[in-house]
């Protein structure tokens, strides 16, 4: 595999080569192009994306959601399937040079739908497993922030609490950030709009959410990100391709929510009145099938909490966060070749070195979720003759030669 300058692509029978370069150019349907960077009033703090429509010869700058990646002086590109693109960034580390740019998933229609114009979606790669997230529902007064509170005290290294937003006003020693991002109702309703929050909902004339930001600042420490959300709101994340265990809490009885709604003191006769509105609805709809994976009675607070910790698998002796290890780094000068749903990268060597030891292989064939998350099941092999790495390249390659040998008999042939 030698290297190319600049933009260069080749397609032999559904594969494509794509070598690194400032700009590169995609074909995504029958008649339309991507491309991706080279934008003359492209941001310095992202890569940019534009479409091109060859049926009328038109640009299009696309509506871009989602986490962008951060500014590359070059990358990758290569065709997925119909719905989504990779981009590898070069000059990153592994951790975070993998990037999916979804062109036609299930979220890209509903939001090209929502907002009537073209729009793609960012997502980022995950080699591994990533943490499934933690949604935690239940009424007003039910006992959801302590539980979240002792969670995160007891495994600080483990949980991370997403900060949600709120129109409402902050109540005494609520601190902005810490307890939530107290927002204006304008500012928050642009951002749903432009696609920055996961989910939305509206309980007691205020606007609630959680931000794609939030749940990213919480995953990027290495830390399970927890939601605290309304029914609501976890109808949206079950819908998304966003993975998550689903609880609810729900108090022993309603006459019990009641005491301890009043027993807060925080609130007027006419705002307790409609948390016991919003809770009925919210405990008849905790039934609903396939929403909640478990429930919990949060009668004595101790037992509610070890039974919490129960279902997260945690162990007595305090769990701790195993986090990934940044397995290499991708060169500016780069290249990949797509084979199925193997990649194989080829970094920049130096004359004389073992080339295999600068060979990646990019395992797609287990990856899962997608914007408004991220993508996860990545796995990375390298390419060693000390391992069976090599195997799998040997194989790689000998399917590029077969496609190679096809190509050129049914040319000839013709």
């Amino acid at each position: 595999m030698g290297e190319a300058p600049g933009l260069f692509e080749d397609h032999i029978d559904g594969f494509h080569l794509r070598y690194e370069g400032s700009e590169t150019s995609i074909d995504i349907c029958s008649n339309k192009k991507c491309v991706i960077g080279g934008m003359e009033n492209e941001s310095n703090s992202t890569i940019g994306v534009q479409i091109f429509d060859k049926s009328t010869g038109e640009w299009m700058i696309p509506v871009v959601l989602g986490i962008k990646p951060g500014p590359s002086k070059g990358h990758s590109a290569v065709l997925i399937d119909e719905d989504r693109i990779l981009v590898v960034k070069g000059d990153s580390a592994s951790d975070a040079c993998f990037w999916f740019l979804e062109v036609n998933t299930a979220f890209v229609r509903e939001q090209k739908k929502r907002l009537g114009t073209e729009t793609v979606a960012w997502s980022r790669g995950v080699i591994g497993e990533a943490e499934k997230l933690i949604v935690i529902s239940g009424p007003s007064g039910v006992g959801k922030g302590t539980l979240i509170s002792k969670l995160t005290e007891e495994f600080p290294s483990m949980f991370g609490f997403s900060v949600s937003h709120t129109t409402r006003a902050p109540r005494t020693n609520e601190q902005n950030g810490v307890h939530y991002h107290f927002t204006e109702r304008s500012v928050m309703e642009k951002d749903i709009e432009d696609g920055k929050f996961l989910e939305f909902t509206s309980v007691h004339g205020n606007l609630y959410g959680t931000s794609v930001e939030a749940v990213e600042v919480v995953v990027d420490k290495g830390k399970r990100c927890i939601l605290d959300i309304a029914v609501q709101g976890a109808r949206s994340i079950r819908a998304s391709s966003l993975e998550a265990i689903f609880i609810f809490i729900r108090p022993p009885s309603f006459e019990e929510l009641e005491k301890r709604l009043r027993a807060r003191g925080t609130e007027t006769e006419e705002q307790i009145q409609k948390r016991l509105g919003n809770a009925r609805t919210e405990l008849d709809q905790a039934n609903s099938p396939g929403l909640f994976d478990h429930i919990l009675v949060n009668d004595d607070l101790e037992t509610c909490y070890e039974n919490l910790k129960k279902l997260l698998g945690l162990n007595e002796d305090g769990k701790t966060t195993t986090r990934k290890s940044k397995l290499f780094d991708v060169p500016l000068k780069h290249s990949i070749l797509k084979i199925d749903q193997k990649i194989l990268i080829k970094c920049g060597t130096a004359e004389g070195q073992n080339s295999f030891r600068n060979m990646f292989i990019l395992d797609l064939s287990s990856m899962r979720g997608g914007a408004p998350g991220r993508t996860s099941g990545l796995k990375v092999y390298s390419v060693d003759p000390s391992t069976n790495g090599i195997n799998v390249l040997k194989t790689l390659l000998l399917l590029v030669f077969m496609c190679l040998y096809c190509y050129i008999c049914f040319a000839n042939y013709w």
